[in-house]
């Protein structure tokens, strides 16, 4: 490692059911699924995971109930190297999601209860706003109020730390919030539903790249699944090709997985484009194995690695 590798991170931890199916029911209809797996999951806690499985020094800014699905939460970031900033309340459960995962395509439908990390406010983001000065980047998502997101970037913004807002999921959002962002990282859906233009391919991934630029975004990075991922920002855009591998198991985490990649490469001084290269290695890792936080690489399993 090298400089200020430090990451904070904003969002949520929720414990993924998830189900294995042939194919997902249709209303009405109940099927027998093949596997059931029990594990942690949440978008920013994925992604806290990913970061530190990479050697990055992470803090992931939560909120928790009082639980088994809040110890769970503990163990795993403790076996990641993840430093907790929580609180723990007991009139408040953590949250849980529903994982729907078609065996044959390894595509997935998720239900999320966010919990007590869909409780989060700016009070609890100005009480953690020592770690978030103190990191090189920092990142959120919206699964907690927008509100406490807002906050957050703002507080980085204000300290000059570089700052990442993963639009997921894709809620309506002002400009002044994407104007907070250096970076904006939507998936394909995320941003049709942020721009309105229907994203089918490069050239239209171009175009909602160039509608959240002119909403303040400082740079985007729209991630297009086996397609890689496109960095367009107001100097340029270049298509970041994925990396092929031989078996997609279970694509619930590449999201995660990417975004996890992307922040520890720019803690380390990567520009945006070798940044996202290096994401879309950890996501390229992350659909061979099947869970979210589980399936995240450690620092060893991926090949050129940010030092």
């Amino acid at each position: 490692m090298s400089g200020n590798d430090a990451i904070t991170i904003l969002g949520v931890f929720v414990a993924d059911a998830a189900f294995r199916t042939a194919r997902r029911p249709r209303p009405g209809e109940t099927v027998l699924g093949e596997s059931f797996a029990l594990g942690p999951g949440g978008k920013g806690s994925n992604q806290a995971v990913a970061a530190g499985r990479l050697g990055a020094r992470v803090r992931f800014v939560t909120r928790l109930g009082d639980d088994a699905f809040a110890d769970l939460a503990e163990r795993t970031w403790r076996e990641a190297g993840v430093e907790p900033v929580v609180g723990r309340d007991p009139a408040s459960a953590t949250g849980a999601a529903c994982i729907l995962v078609d065996v044959a395509s390894a595509d997935n439908a998720i239900v999320i209860c966010p919990g007590a990390g869909g409780e989060l406010a700016p009070a609890d983001v100005d009480a953690a706003a020592e770690v978030i000065v103190g990191a090189s980047v920092f990142m959120t998502q919206l699964e907690q109020p927008v509100a406490a997101a807002a906050r957050g970037l703002a507080i980085a913004r204000g300290a000059g730390v570089t700052t990442i807002l993963n639009p997921a999921p894709a809620v309506e959002v002002d400009d002044a919030l994407l104007a907070l962002a250096d970076v904006v990282t939507p998936n394909e859906a995320e941003a049709a539903a942020l721009t309105g233009v229907g994203v089918g391919g490069l050239d239209d991934a171009r175009r909602a790249a160039a509608v959240l630029l002119a909403r303040g975004a400082g740079r985007v990075v729209l991630t297009l699944g086996a397609g890689g991922a496109l960095v367009q920002g107001p100097d340029r855009s270049e298509h970041v090709p994925a990396f092929a591998v031989e078996r997609v198991v279970d694509t619930t985490g590449a999201g995660d997985a990417f975004n996890g990649g992307l922040a520890v490469a720019l803690a380390r001084g990567a520009d945006p484009l070798a940044a996202a290269r290096f994401g879309c290695r950890v996501a390229a890792v992350a659909v061979t194995r099947p869970g979210t936080a589980a399936a995240m690489p450690w620092a060893d399993e991926v090949a050129d690695a940010p030092t």
